[in-house]
């Protein structure tokens, strides 16, 4: 019953956010401001974890397939499914959710204790839409960068180690990354990285939006936004995949 008591809160929420901006110039200038905070800032982590990422499945797929009757291409061919299908949109989301999502929450959640959204509803703002939408629209517009940077780096990793280690011959490497490459796999990925951005930003708003007491639940919004997230995050990624793909 617990679940049923938070699945229709969270939906009218959802209702709330979506009501007609008091004064859309306010709604933009936060929009920008939080394709900073949420997408800008985290390009760092991304791109470090995807270029190590690229290159330890190159390692382990060569590893792995050391077979004289599989072509040494197959290798690179391997490594960009791999990180186009799932390890960029599904990985990099996982991550995200961890450092937007208790952003998110704990930034709310001090602003609901600290009686901050009492302060803006009194204001007449809708607060709910002014403090959760705008972090929503910059999470779909960004994330699907950041992912797509994550697939380029992360084979751009594979490349790299090898070529600094020989694992497998680069012009293999290359000739596997482009052999039969379809375009959809990218379509695909940018679908679940949007489904993603918008269930990170929207759990992690609505337990910022209704922490109770003081800071010791805050942190404990922020954990359950975090752990939601990435529950939500792994089934709507197996959904995703079912109708998507197969």
């Amino acid at each position: 019953m617990k679940f049923f008591y938070h699945l229709g809160r969270y939906l009218i929420l959802m209702g709330q956010i979506l009501k007609k901006p008091e004064k859309a110039s306010i709604y933009r200038s936060q929009i920008i401001l939080e394709m900073d905070n949420l997408g800008l800032q985290s390009l760092g982590i991304v791109a470090i974890i995807s270029v190590f990422m690229g290159a330890v499945v190159t390692i382990q797929t060569a590893l792995n397939t050391d077979h004289p009757l599989l072509p040494r291409y197959a290798i690179g061919f391997a490594t960009r499914q791999s990180i186009i299908l799932e390890f960029a949109p599904t990985v990099i989301s996982l991550i995200l959710a961890g450092k937007v999502g208790s952003r998110i929450a704990s930034e709310i959640g001090t602003m609901r204790v600290t009686e901050q959204i009492d302060a803006l509803e009194i204001m007449g703002v809708n607060a709910s839409g002014f403090l959760i939408l705008p972090k929503v629209v910059a999470a779909v517009l960004m994330f699907p960068i950041l992912v797509t940077l994550s697939m380029f780096l992360g084979i751009f990793g594979g490349w790299v180690v090898s070529f600094l280690t020989g694992v497998m011959p680069v012009s293999n490497y290359i000739y596997g990354i482009l052999y039969e490459f379809a375009p959809y796999d990218i379509f695909y990925a940018l679908v679940k990285t949007v489904v993603f951005a918008y269930l990170i930003t929207t759990i992690s708003g609505y337990y910022g939006f209704y922490t109770k007491g003081g800071a010791l639940e805050v942190g404990q919004a922020s954990t359950n936004a975090v752990v939601t997230s990435s529950i939500f995050i792994i089934l709507f990624n197996l959904v995703l995949t079912q109708l998507l793909l197969v």
